[in-house]
């Protein structure tokens, strides 16, 4: 069994910054690609950004210059690091691990609350 947890959110202010990690452990037999959804109060959940088995990555455009994702080497744990946070950037942040098509996982989700 596959399990994803997500860890590292909390409260910040606007401007600041916050690092997200999500750990995958289990009897992952295959990683296609990691990814990190958000899902804002009353809003339906929205991809934030991925990264490839190869490395690629990708970023919505309202994230894009601000937050970078990245893995460590085993690459069982994925990053994301928040920059320039504001109050649009308050969500549920989901970590979803992508085994192969049609086969995903994803985490329980963490709070960031950007607020002064």
């Amino acid at each position: 069994q596959v399990q994803v947890a997500e860890s590292g959110g909390g409260l910040v202010q606007p401007g600041g910054s916050l690092r997200l990690s999500c750990a995958a452990s289990g009897r992952i037999l295959s990683m296609s690609a990691m990814a990190w959804y958000r899902q804002a109060p009353g809003k339906e959940r929205e991809w934030v950004a991925s990264i490839r088995g190869g490395g690629t990555t990708d970023y919505a455009d309202s994230v894009k210059g601000r937050f970078r994702i990245s893995r460590n080497s085993a690459q069982s744990t994925v990053y994301l690091q928040m920059n320039s946070l504001n109050s649009e950037d308050t969500a549920v942040y989901y970590c979803n691990l992508i085994a192969a098509p049609g086969l995903q996982y994803w985490g329980k989700g963490i709070l960031v609350t950007v607020s002064s």
